[in-house]
This record gives C-alpha cells, sequence and structure tokens, in this order.
C-alpha cells in the first residue's frame, strides 16, 4: 500500500467522522427543542451527557447534590455503576459549565483541588478513584460534601500536607 493511498483512506474516514458528528449535533438540536426536554441544559451537551440524562429518567443514574465550603450546592448526574473518579469528572465539568456562565473563562487547577480536598458521603471518604459509589453508600438523591484535607496515598490516613525542604534530610555532620 503507498502512502498515497493510505491518506486518501484517512481523509475519507475524517470527512465520514465529521458528517457523523454534524449529523449528531442536529439530531441533538432537534432534541433539545422538545418542550418535554425544557429542563436540559441547551449548551456544551454532549453524547454521554445526554446518555447519562436519558439513563436517569430511566432509574438507572442517579442525581447526587455537591455541597461546596461555603455552603453553595450544585447537582450532578452519574450512572449506577459510577466510579469516584466518574464523580470527579462530573463534578469538573458541571463546576466549569457555572464558572463560565457566571464569570466567563476560568482556570480551575482541578489537580490541586483533588490534593487539598476530598468528598465525603456520611463521614465516609471517597478516596479511591476506582471504588463504585454504591460502595460508600451513594445513592439517588444523595448529598455529598467537600472536605479541606487529603489522605497520605502510601498511608490512607487524613492528614494535612507537609511543606518539604529540599535539605530536610542533610545534617551537618555530612559536610566536609
Amino acid at each position: 500500500m503507498d502512502t498515497s493511498t493510505s491518506s486518501s483512506k484517512h481523509e475519507i474516514e475524517e470527512v465520514n467522522r465529521e458528517k457523523a458528528r454534524q449529523r449528531m449535533e442536529s439530531l441533538l438540536s432537534t432534541l433539545l427543542q422538545d418542550p418535554i426536554l425544557s429542563d436540559v441544559p441547551k449548551h456544551s451537551l454532549s453524547v454521554s451527557d445526554v446518555d447519562v440524562l436519558i439513563n436517569l429518567e430511566l432509574g438507572s443514574a442517579i442525581r447526587l447534590t455537591i455541597t461546596k465550603m461555603d455552603n453553595t450546592s450544585f447537582e450532578v448526574a452519574v450512572l449506577n455503576s459510577a466510579t469516584v473518579r466518574d464523580l470527579k469528572v462530573a463534578i469538573r465539568k458541571k463546576v466549569n459549565e457555572m464558572e463560565q456562565a457566571s464569570m466567563g473563562h476560568r482556570h480551575i487547577s482541578w489537580r490541586h483541588v483533588w490534593a487539598n480536598y476530598c468528598l465525603t458521603h456520611d463521614g465516609a471518604k471517597l478516596i479511591d478513584e476506582n471504588s463504585l459509589l454504591s460502595a460508600y453508600g451513594v445513592r439517588n438523591n444523595s448529598k455529598l460534601e467537600f472536605l479541606p484535607y487529603v489522605t497520605a496515598r502510601l498511608q490512607q490516613k487524613h492528614s494535612r500536607r507537609r511543606k518539604h525542604r529540599f535539605f530536610h534530610g542533610l545534617s551537618k555532620k555530612c559536610r566536609t
């Protein structure tokens, strides 16, 4: 197979992908005009969002209320089989969407957020990202809260972050 055949095949696949995406966006736009779906957010809706909303209506997804440290809250929806990681992705998407709507573009360092805060449900810290939410007792309409500390990954204990000094382990005896 020569490179011209390979590149033309790649271009055809790309055109087909673009046509499929345009058809899907057109279909979503038409669906969202239905009065039954008036409570569905119209902007930045993806296919996975539609899937979760459909599953929410069918009872195979759950709606959760997340309370921030300033006592404001927001809702997210995830599948019944969601993990803590899936919930974090949903929270990130929802918060970014809310920030975009209220303040325009604003960067949030999610690495910093998850390094310094964790989610809790009925006193249980949702630390293991691969654990199912159901393992923590999270059900439909559950309320989760942010807690301002993070666990030490190796010890699985909750502790404050410590400042590390580069030369902390060196003693005066080592210098010659």
